[in-house]
């Protein structure tokens, strides 16, 4: 008997909507004169993120014999941007380990876009706007949503930003999840996001939810709001979370310093601490432009365009 694992996971008529979102991506952009551009996926830094992890490679064309495949093209898009590239986009194939599951997939598509001189309440329109030009003639959506992050947690969740780690911990576990009392704060409030704020949300709305705590900020600028916060955003609809997005940090020596505090806490993990990308630090000093950007899921964007429970059904072949 012949073996059924070769058929593609996705139907044929959702790849050929696939096909007809990307032409509606690239046409969205064009009109708007956003330059399209492809940036390598190999590269010999991966990223610091705590939150997480990067495939690497070995061979002897790579630098110091070992790379990493991106989980972003961030870095690189930002080098073009302080070449002077203006407003661009790409969309693009990234990878991330240990990332498999419902809507997740360690390799898969991302739609990226920078806009100079930006910030990111005009990002969030725009993201809107796209969005809804992608799902609206495919599925049922509510008026779009922006919630403030500590807003929306003392709302739906109980817990305010002055909060400290045992109290959100007792707010958390109140709401019957069981999570251990040493896991960080931070990771705490990113479970309650995913288990209790996100099933609270309209599922036919786009959802923004924004100002995200400082230590949250990655590569976002702070906004001096007490406490302070990020300037960085999140889009959810049907329950999952579809972009995330920035006014994009430009100062090279508080950049690194993110970068050197998330290598120390991998290394106290026991984690991968990747190189440090210094070209990309090197593009910030010689002066990233003011702007905004965001990272979107296509293939979630597909599952939910499609009626599709997961996202092994949008992706033409699943790892899974």
């Amino acid at each position: 008997m012949t073996n059924s694992d070769w058929h593609p996971t996705a139907t044929l008529e959702t790849l050929a909507l696939r096909a007809a979102l990307l032409q509606e991506i690239r046409e969205y952009f064009a009109l708007r004169d956003v330059l399209e551009v492809d940036t390598p996926a190999l590269s010999a830094s991966g990223t610091t993120d705590t939150a997480l992890d990067a495939l690497s490679v070995s061979g002897r064309s790579v630098r110091g014999d070992r790379g990493f495949l991106h989980t972003s093209p961030e870095h690189a898009m930002k080098r073009l941007l302080a070449a002077g590239s203006g407003d661009i986009f790409q969309v693009c194939r990234v990878f991330r380990d240990g990332e498999a599951g419902r809507w997740h997939e360690p390799e898969f598509t991302l739609l990226e876009w920078y806009r100079v001189g930006w910030d990111e309440r005009l990002l969030m329109a725009e993201v809107e706007e796209l969005l809804t030009r992608l799902l609206a003639p495919r599925r049922e959506l509510a008026g779009p949503v922006r919630l403030r992050y500590w807003e929306v947690f003392q709302t739906v969740v109980g817990i305010d930003a002055n909060a400290d780690h045992g109290d959100v911990h007792e707010k958390i576990t109140a709401h019957g999840i069981d999570i251990p009392a040493d896991v960080d704060k931070d990771a705490m409030l990113d479970l309650a996001l995913s288990e209790i704020v996100m099933p609270s949300f309209d599922p036919r709305a786009l959802t923004f939810v924004y100002d995200y705590p400082s230590s949250q900020a990655a590569l976002a600028k702070l906004k001096n709001d007490d406490p302070p916060v990020a300037a960085r955003f999140e889009v959810f609809c049907g329950g999952v979370e579809l972009a995330n997005g920035y006014a994009e940090l430009t100062d090279a020596g508080e950049q690194r310093a993110r970068f050197e505090s998330d290598v120390a806490d991998r290394r106290a993990a026991g984690r991968l601490a990747p190189p440090l990308d210094e070209r990309f630090l090197d593009a910030l000093a010689a002066g990233l432009p003011d702007c905004a950007g965001v990272a979107v899921g296509v293939d979630r964007v597909i599952a939910l365009a499609a009626g599709l429970d997961s996202i092994r059904a949008a992706v033409t072949f699943s790892h899974r």
